[in-house]
Formats: C-alpha cells, structure tokens, sequence
C-alpha cells in the first residue's frame, strides 16, 4: 500500500474507536491503537510513521530485530509491542527491543524474563497472554490457572503485570472470550486489556479493551510468505 493508503487507513480506524468508545460511554484516548506491522515491509511501517503512528506490534523477534532498530533512530519516541509467542532462547533480544511483551504464559518464560530483566536493566510491561478458548494449538495459560500464574508471577518473580491478552478461536462470537478476559483481569487488578482484532475490535471496545491490535485494515493483506 502507498503511504496515502496507509494514512487513510489509519484515520478510518481512529474514526471507528472513537465511535466505538463512545457507544461504550468512553474515552477515545483510553484506547492506544496498536498497528500490527508482523510481515509487511519495513516501508509500511514508514508510511505508518510519517502519518504520525507511534504504536505497532510484531510477532517474531528476529523480523522485529531486522525492521526496527534503523526506524528507532529516527523516530525515538516508537512504542513496539511483541505480540507473537516467545521462545526462551529469545528473550535477551525481546527484552532489548519491544517496550511491551504481551505474550508470556509459562512459568519458565517468566523466569528466563525475570532473569533477563535484572540483566539487562530494562523492564518492558508485560502482559499474560490467555487461551479463553482453550485450544489446544494456541499458546496462552488457560483461563482457570490465570489467577494462580499471574500471582505467581508476581510473588515468585516480581515481575510487574500490566495486562492480559487473547486471541479467540476465529469460527467463534468474540464476545464471550473479551468478556472472560476482562473478568480475569479485574479480579486480579489488571487494568489493561488487549484484545480485538480487525474484524471484533469495536466489540472489544465495548466490553473494556484498552489496547486493539489491527493489521488488515491498516496495511491491508499481509504479504505471502
């Protein structure tokens, strides 16, 4: 896409989450809009740049280690979110890169960040990733061990959790899966919420989503392997 597409895209988003917020009673600025980079050419996320988004999420670390640092060094103010899986063998350069992890969801991914933290310094927000659809294929801790990791994170660790985040089945009504996570979330006094994609992030909005991650409808399909 050109960087005039991708500038209207992203205006025809912001308009829909501020309509979307306020149908919910909301503020607009209580939901950060995270455009969703993963697999499009470091000249998308340009485009994106100079039409002044700041915020973008990937999900590997080794195409987000090759697209951004040259982006930082011109616009310093970057907000970069790892919203994919992480391996352990990947946290050392995930820690040095993103500013917010959204995807840990074992015990042996919080040790290695704990770790990795205290090593480096440097401490991105991070977000427990669960699998309100219990799929097995998909990573996440499912929803009746969430309480006990996330305090575990917190006890055993001392890592500071920001959020939660999900991805419902796609054949699914999302709206069960927002509403699950957003109980999770209060009754362990998290107060952000990524969730909604594209298709369901106006649902989201409605049902508390503070961060939507939206790639399609911004840079439009992703480019074949």
């Amino acid at each position: 896409m050109t960087t005039t597409a991708i500038e209207s895209a992203l205006a025809r988003v912001r308009d829909r989450i501020a309509d979307a917020a306020h149908t919910a009673g909301r503020n607009p600025r209580d939901v950060s809009l995270i455009a969703v980079s993963k697999a499009h050419p470091q000249t998308s996320a340009y485009s994106a740049l100079t039409a002044g988004h700041r915020t973008f999420g990937e999900n590997r670390v080794q195409e987000a280690t090759a697209k951004w640092p040259e982006l930082r060094q011109r616009f310093a103010d970057i907000d970069l979110h790892l919203i994919g899986p992480l391996q352990t063998n990947k946290v050392a350069d995930a820690v040095a890169l993103f500013d917010v992890i959204q995807t840990l969801d074992r015990e042996r991914l919080a040790r290695a960040l704990a770790r990795e933290f205290e090593r480096q310094d440097r401490t991105p927000a991070l977000f427990v990733q669960v699998n309100t659809g219990e799929e097995g294929q998909k990573a996440g801790v499912l929803p009746g061990s969430a309480d006990a990791f996330i305090a575990q994170c917190r006890s055993e660790y001392g890592l500071p959790i920001a959020g939660l985040m999900c991805i419902p089945p796609a054949r699914d009504d999302p709206e069960p899966h927002f509403a699950m996570l957003a109980t999770i979330a209060a009754r362990n006094g998290v107060s952000r919420l990524s969730m909604g994609m594209s298709a369901d992030f106006e649902t989201a909005i409605g049902l508390g989503a503070t961060e939507v991650r939206v790639g399609t409808a911004i840079f439009g399909t992703r480019p074949a392997p």
